[in-house]
């Protein structure tokens, strides 16, 4: 009797397998943001009518858990269809249980930017990005005007930016630029806005393999443009005791600063600063260098940029195809026109059509993704060299260290991260 129970259960299995196999899960930590519903919803529709009988099951994750929870899925060759993840080093952790998607979403790829980020050793794509991570400034036009600047023209050299934060600089307040530094994530953001066109690409890649040092003349040169700028009164006081999130966003919408490094991502974004602040007050572009590299063009700033989070699909998968178009919708641009709108993330797809969007900021972002894309430096940093950068920034900012003796600090922890051959 036992014995005729297990082969009927296994039949039951067997019977029901081809309908199990036509669902795909997700795993996305986003699944129960509200802002990210509509998003949600259209790829779910836009795949399930693609694949009648099919459904894609999307389900939320605990964020603090994921990363664990999804790696013992894995380990155990189970877990999701597909897999979201974090650009850089959360998602290169993952690619050893993901299939390269170079072969299988050609089209698509040819399309995105913020690539690298999920890029693994063997130079295959393992993840599709959606959204993207990065750098610009976000100004404030009235204060721009009052100061007698033109709020229409924004700095598009560092002589240009050096006579805007001169003219507030004499007014005495607002300061040029907002500042906070507490934890040294402004460190961080200042270090990938000067290095946009300080570096040549080929120093960019020197510096994420560890080759260009600190030391070197291109790095140096930022740390010292951190230190004039500081001791130029371009920032308020206090920046070193500050919080970046979200004290320093805040500070900025209230009119504290006229300036401030913002990003592309899910906060402190063009949608954040128009929604608070109004549409016509807001103005965006790219921070110019301190210096400009041989293959770099002065005027022309580039914008530090890389993937943000993207999509996978498990090499365990019973449903590889269906799995791989999962993530085509989930990162084509008819699809992400939803979340661009409901989250004020930009996309990692170029062709996202965002001409229903009021937002000349977007605008200028989107039209600036396919010409002006440069690495993030600090993201090509290795966590122990950042960790020490904050440190040597405030020690720098409040004047008790040099730039020499930073460089050799930095130096010493960069050659134990990334030694070289």
């Amino acid at each position: 009797m036992q014995k005729l129970q297990i082969v009927t259960a296994i039949a039951a299995m067997m019977m029901a397998s081809p309908v199990l196999a036509q669902e795909i899960t997700v795993w996305d930590v986003n699944v129960d943001d509200a802002a990210h519903a509509t998003y949600y919803d259209h790829a779910k529709a836009a795949f399930e009518a693609a694949h009648p009988g099919a459904t894609l099951n999307l389900l939320s994750q605990p964020d603090a858990e994921y990363y664990t929870l999804l790696g013992t899925a894995l380990a155990s060759k189970a877990g999701p269809d597909v897999i979201w993840a974090n650009g850089g080093a959360q998602a290169k952790a993952l690619i050893g249980g993901l299939i390269p998607l170079n072969d299988k979403l050609p089209d698509l790829i040819s399309k995105l930017v913020g690539k690298s980020a999920f890029t693994g050793p063997d130079g295959k794509l393992y993840f599709i990005p959606t959204t993207l991570q990065g750098h610009v400034v976000y100004y404030n036009k009235a204060l721009y005007k009052a100061a007698g600047l033109d709020p229409e023209k924004p700095p598009t050299t560092w002589a240009e930016l050096t006579k805007v934060c001169d003219a507030f600089k004499a007014k005495g307040k607002p300061a040029c630029f907002m500042m906070a530094n507490k934890e040294g994530y402004n460190a961080e953001f200042f270090l990938s806005e000067a290095a946009n066109q300080s570096l040549t690409a080929q120093q960019q890649a020197d510096w994420l393999a560890g080759k260009l040092h600190w030391s070197d003349p291109p790095i140096k040169a930022i740390l010292q443009a951190w230190v004039d700028t500081a001791k130029n009164g371009w920032y308020q006081e206090g920046g070193n005791s500050q919080t970046m999130f979200m004290d320093e966003f805040a500070l900025f919408e209230q009119g504290v600063g006229a300036n401030v490094m913002g990003l592309l991502s899910n906060v402190a974004h063009w949608k954040q600063f128009e929604k608070n602040m109004g549409v016509d007050k807001v103005g965006v572009y790219p921070m110019p260098s301190p210096t400009v590299a041989a293959d770099q063009h002065e005027g022309a700033p580039g914008v530090p940029l890389d993937g943000g989070v993207g999509y996978g699909v498990n090499k365990d998968s019973p449903n590889i195809e269906l799995a791989v178009d999962a993530v085509r919708i989930l990162a084509s641009p008819e699809v992400l026109s939803y979340l661009v709108n409901d989250t004020g993330s930009v996309p990692a797809n170029t062709e996202v059509n965002t001409s229903g969007i009021d937002s000349p900021g977007l605008k200028q972002i989107m039209g600036w993704l396919a010409t002006r894309a440069v690495p993030t430096t600090h993201a090509n940093s290795s966590a122990a060299e950042l960790d020490e950068w904050h440190r040597q920034s405030q020690l720098l900012y409040n004047g008790e260290t040099s730039v020499d003796q930073a460089a050799a600090a930095l130096d010493k922890v960069q050659a134990e991260a990334k030694p070289q051959k």
